[in-house]
């Protein structure tokens, strides 16, 4: 079960860097610059499919610590 968890970690950790960015101006968010942070953008192809894999691995992730902590 440790061998599974420590796979889980290592998939979450390469896919959370293959994101892009949803921040590409992070010195106007400090500064409190005009940005679209916070604006509805829509996911197609390849970054909708990382987003789904991170929420699943996310998951796994969780249920695996739960199970090896009982």
């Amino acid at each position: 079960m440790e061998l599974a968890a420590i796979i889980v970690s290592i998939l979450l950790i390469a896919i959370v860097l293959l994101q892009s960015g949803k921040a590409e101006s992070a010195s106007q968010i400090i500064q409190g610059g005009n940005s679209d942070l916070f604006a509805n953008r829509k996911e197609r192809g390849f970054e909708l499919f990382i987003t789904k894999l991170t929420y699943v691995l996310g998951f796994a992730f969780f249920i695996l610590c739960l199970i090896i902590s009982l």
